[in-house]
């Protein structure tokens, strides 16, 4: 990595290094001969399967391609012009290694594992009906990503999450509370996220293609039932009396106060660690396995069986299915994020979808499916490590393949599949051109004030995460009342419920960004406004699980034709992409680096004949009419 970062000079940022610190011993799974080997025996096996069928591998794509397709696979956005020309430009046998140690501890590896990690989760700042936001939550999802908290550690604490929704150890109860009201939904796509197992249907009626009973479902739904507040009772008696007040009352700083710590204290708390037991719904119709109302103790549906009583509450119940999830389904736990791992490297996951899980020997090529299970587990769940192994691989570098799979059923590696990037691919490709590496700017933080009325208040005396924490700490309804009330004077006192400005943020250190900021997409408002260009291109709203779409449609090309592109590309001579211009001696070298900063290619003869003619025939417009026409390109759109 030295080398590139040499190479690249400052254009990669002086000072990177990915050397380990002399007090950090790196994991036997970092080690070079370690990923070496595993990407061999990866190869080894796809090679395998292809003499098996008596197809031909594919050839290794050129340098152009491999540049690409790994910065948009692992940091989610093109190269700047910069980097694409360092990398091109080098003469070194180990580059592409070189360029992947780069990417694979960059910062766009943080942002873009947080844009998957976000539509898995259903990450979003706020929830229809809700008067709190869940800051705290995102932020804990994207710090674990950027750790590298392993996924089976990462699982364990979601689904056995309670406490403090403020706290930075227990912020990981956004899981449950961003469904609170929804205990049986939420229980559906914990199965199908991290045990590719589709009950959904099972929660109405017995599943004729899956296979699961509803009474299976109910069964455990008990290990997860029971979720509540924590100490919500307290202020129960206050909070509906200013409810009840008439219209000026729920206009008062009094009601304002009240409901910070009613909606975002209380109700981003949890409480109740998992009853064992749950009752049958009403309308529960087989009766051979239960009468409505009966109440039922936790049982596991597959794997090793784990049970609950149905006599008396067990308490540790959404502890226990974390336990049965990640240490008790055999192989079915580790495979199913082996394969969300391949899609995202490979482009196509080894069985689809992802989220119905299939055994290995099912499978076009289950000795390959069976060796990644194997090397999850041997990588400790590692995410980036095991992503690293995959790119690492020939069987990543193939050519692009325009053409259909070859076997209807699976995956047959014959080549890259094209595929239109993502909505964030999209967008954060667009600010490269036009701000350049965006991984320069600050990240979003933790937003930690105390907003009242839209406005922060008590700004450097007290955050959300004080307040939280003395407010759950209050013991009966006497002292929630005394603390509302010093609270409510503080603010009074303050004088600030309306008055917020930007030194006040300042002060807070708190950096956040609205809808209308240039930076990556993991920064942005979770989800962006339907109307902005990722809502466009398919950004998920993230109600459903993986919601995102890349179907096209009227707006997007109106939003290339007259929005984003045109305004803050095309049209705007401060753009990075023209900056780049500067350097450039004369037209065929300008027009060689419009190329290298939107494709990561130069031109051919043919398309550089072309936009000289371009320059000739219009000098004044031509440089700008070539961007437009290389970004609304099909080539830009997608990846190869």
């Amino acid at each position: 990595m030295k080398r590139f970062v040499t190479g690249a000079l400052i254009l990669l940022g002086a000072g990177t290094s990915l050397a380990f610190a002399a007090d950090e011993k790196p994991k036997p799974y970092e080690d070079p001969a370690f990923i070496a080997k595993a990407s061999r025996t990866i190869d080894t096996f796809v090679a395998a399967w292809y003499h098996q069928e008596k197809l031909e591998v594919p050839q290794v794509t050129d340098d152009s391609t491999f540049l690409r397709r790994a910065f948009l696979v692992t940091a989610g956005r093109i190269p700047t012009g910069e980097e694409a020309r360092a990398f091109l430009e080098m003469d070194s046998p180990a580059k592409r290694k070189e360029l992947i140690d780069y990417l694979i501890k960059s910062p766009g590896y943080s942002s873009s594992m947080s844009n998957w990690a976000f539509d898995l989760f259903r990450v979003t700042d706020r929830k229809s009906g809700f008067n709190a936001n869940f800051d705290a939550y995102r932020n804990w999802i994207r710090q674990a990503v950027t750790d590298d908290m392993p996924w089976d550690e990462m699982t364990n604490r979601l689904l056995s999450a309670e406490g403090d929704g403020w706290s930075k150890e227990t912020a990981a109860v956004g899981y449950y509370t961003r469904d609170r009201g929804m205990p049986l939904d939420n229980l559906a796509n914990s199965m199908r996220v991290f045990l590719g197992s589709r009950m959904e249907c099972a929660q109405c009626h017995d599943d004729p293609f899956g296979g699961a009973e509803r009474i299976q479902f109910y069964e455990l739904a008990a290990f997860t039932a029971g979720q509540q507040t924590l100490r919500q009772d307290n202020m129960k008696n206050l909070w509906e009396g200013l409810e009840k007040g008439d219209a000026e009352t729920r206009k008062s700083l009094d009601y304002s106060v009240a409901q910070v710590i009613w909606d975002k204290v209380y109700g981003l708390s949890l409480g109740g660690t998992g009853d064992g037991l749950i009752k049958l719904p009403e309308d529960f119709q087989y009766k051979k396995d239960g009468q409505p109302g009966d109440t039922i103790g936790g049982k596991t549906p597959f794997g090793k069986t784990l049970r609950t009583s149905g006599r008396r509450e067990d308490g540790k119940g959404r502890m226990k299915l974390a336990e049965w999830v990640t240490g008790r389904t055999g192989d079915q736990f580790p495979s199913v994020i082996a394969n969300r791992m391949w899609k995202r490297v490979m482009g196509r996951a080894v069985y689809e979808p992802v989220d119905d899980y299939k055994e290995a020997k099912e499978l076009q090529n289950p000795q390959l499916m069976q060796y990644l299970i194997s090397l999850m587990v041997e990588v400790n769940y590692d995410l980036r490590a095991y992503q690293k192994i995959l790119l690492n691989t020939k069987t990543f570098q193939f050519v692009p393949n325009p053409q259909p799979s070859k076997v209807a059923t699976g995956d047959d590696f014959h080549g890259r599949q094209l595929q239109r990037l993502s909505a964030e691919q999209i967008w954060d490709s667009l600010i490269t051109l036009s701000g350049g590496d965006p991984d320069k700017k600050p990240r979003r933080a933790l937003d930690d004030r105390i907003y009242v009325n839209g406005k922060p208040v008590l700004v450097g005396k007290k955050n959300m995460e004080q307040l939280s924490q003395e407010v759950l700490a209050l013991k009966n309804e006497k002292e929630v009342r005394s603390y509302y009330e010093k609270l409510l004077q503080q603010v009074k006192a303050e004088g600030a419920a309306g008055k917020a400005d930007g030194q006040m943020a300042m002060m807070a250190g708190a950096q956040t960004y609205d809808s209308k900021a240039e930076v990556r997409a993991s920064e942005l408002p979770s989800p962006a406004p339907r109307e902005h260009l990722l809502g466009l291109f398919g950004q998920s709203d993230r109600e459903i699980v993986e919601g995102a779409s890349r179907d096209p449609n009227v707006g997007q090309v109106l939003s290339l034709m007259n929005g984003y592109v045109q305004k803050q590309l095309v049209n705007n001579p401060s753009a990075a992409l023209y900056k780049g211009l500067d350097e450039a001696s004369n037209d065929k070298e300008k027009i060689r680096r419009l190329y290298i900063s939107i494709f990561s290619r130069p031109p051919s003869d043919e398309e550089m004949n072309w936009m000289l003619d371009e320059v000739k025939a219009s000098p004044k417009e031509a440089y700008r009419n070539i961007v437009s026409a290389l970004v609304m390109s099909s080539e830009f759109l997608f990846v190869q």
